[in-house]
């Protein structure tokens, strides 16, 4: 790596009017995370002295997204081309200092090629990075006089001699701040775009004598940047595609890896499965043997050894012990802890709860705000009321305890060990008995009684 400290500056000013988007193109997603957070990971790995973002429409949102006290923010009021850009920014570099150009809309810019980039810049001199393209329509041509680089001319205002040019400049440069300064005042608007190209800077070198070193991304993809919404998209599953690789090679079994999505960050055990259309988010760990059923959407979740997660359920920042079963149509959230086998079945919505080992609530229940013991069978419609218009209260069960269908437990409310509890009960008070509970209700008939007829 170059031995002196580097600034780093990424470009992130611009509106990207091909997105259709009232949101600044570097904070559209890839895998869920905004584009330009990409490169400032990648850039924070650098052995950098400082990381400058430049920012122009909604700069204020792109802060927020952010969030790093870390980054020093450059305003471009007028968006009138990337050499304008790296002009509001020099007066607060010294000249001894050297200068790595990035852009916010280029996220898979690896940190093996900036080394490179800043390692094998000459003494008198600069660094390009370039790529040679099958198809380079959109960027700028690299210009070469006897093999040497001369010139960058940008793709709108190439000749048709020009635009057969396969050598592409990426824009991505390394320079010393001094020079920098000294050839951008040299620059002019006198073009297609009436903008101040920063590539205009690789011919004023290129004239004072300075060798300007070709680098090559050691993958292509690298390179790919976003323009619009197809562009967008294709980044989406080349990133998808990279991670997909890497979990079937550790030993993941992927029903159709073309039908799954990483948004995060996933640590496997072995024989893991997962079957089409899943969705992990966040950083989300799956213990051995877990089956993962399809359309699931795991968020922030820890899932151990030999569960089962069945069908369009949906767990979020929650944590499950050992041979659960979850699902179909399951929704786990907020803060739910799970024990050994505990069985949470169709339409059973979960949170802010524990749930000791072999409890089991199967169907079509609410339970919020609880702290649920072991051997616990929670009967089919039944709810916690945790809510009183303005607080959420608590219910606490213990072990043993078997509650029938469609039982209210109105909160704040504790059930001692072993209790039963009938079947269409509203349980207003604590428990404090193992016998039967239940709200007497009498079955009458009315005779002579019609259905209403349809008029």
């Amino acid at each position: 790596m170059h031995k002196d400290l580097i600034n780093i500056v990424i470009l992130a000013a611009g509106k990207g009017n091909r997105m259709c988007s009232d949101i600044p193109k570097v904070l559209h997603s890839i895998a869920g995370k905004p584009i330009i957070k990409y490169i400032v990971d990648t850039a924070k790995n650098i052995n950098k002295h400082k990381i400058y973002i430049i920012y122009g429409f909604k700069g204020d949102l792109i802060k927020k997204k952010l969030n790093d006290n870390s980054i020093h923010w450059i305003l471009q009021k007028e968006q009138l081309g990337t050499g304008h850009a790296i002009q509001q920014l020099l007066p607060y570099l010294n000249n001894n200092e050297n200068l790595l150009i990035l852009y916010g809309d280029i996220p898979f810019i690896s940190k093996a090629t900036l080394e490179q980039l800043c390692d094998k810049k000459p003494k008198h001199g600069m660094s390009l990075l370039t790529a040679i393209l099958d198809n380079p329509s959109g960027y700028g041509r690299v210009i070469r006089n006897n093999n040497v680089i001369a010139e960058i001319i940008e793709d709108k205002d190439a000749n048709s001699h020009q635009l057969n040019i396969k050598e592409i400049n990426t824009g991505i440069m390394f320079a010393n701040v001094k020079d920098v300064k000294n050839w951008l005042k040299r620059t002019n608007n006198d073009n297609v775009q009436k903008e101040y190209y920063l590539t205009d800077i690789i011919k004023i070198a290129y004239q004072d004598n300075y060798f300007i070193k070709a680098i090559h991304p050691f993958d292509i993809n690298e390179i790919k940047g976003v323009n619009d919404r197809i562009q967008l998209a294709n980044l989406e599953r080349i990133y998808q595609s990279n991670q997909i690789k890497t979990l079937i090679l550790s030993g993941v079994t992927l029903r159709d890896p073309d039908r799954f999505d990483l948004r995060g960050t996933l640590i496997c055990g072995i024989d893991v499965e997962i079957d089409v259309n899943v969705i992990i988010e966040g950083h989300v760990v799956l213990g051995n043997r877990v089956k993962i059923g399809a359309g699931c959407i795991i968020q922030n979740s820890s899932i151990d050894d030999d569960c089962n997660i069945h069908p369009y359920s949906i767990i979020r920042n929650s944590n499950l012990s050992v041979k659960c079963n979850i699902g179909p149509f399951s929704h786990l959230r907020n803060n739910a802890k799970l024990n050994h086998n505990v069985c949470i079945g169709n339409f059973v919505e979960i949170k802010d709860i524990s749930l000791g080992n072999n409890s089991k609530a199967k169907h079509l229940s609410y339970l919020g705000d609880s702290e649920i013991g072991s051997n616990v069978n929670i009967g089919a419609g039944s709810i916690t009321c945790n809510y009183d218009g303005k607080n959420k209260l608590k219910t606490i069960i213990g072990n043993d305890v078997f509650i029938g269908s469609d039982t209210q437990l109105v909160a704040p409310l504790t059930i001692i060990d072993n209790a039963t509890i009938a079947a269409g009960t509203t349980v207003l008070k604590d428990i404090n008995t193992s016998d039967l509970t239940l709200n007497p209700k009498k079955q009458i008939y009315k005779e002579n009684w019609k259905r209403p007829s349809k008029k």
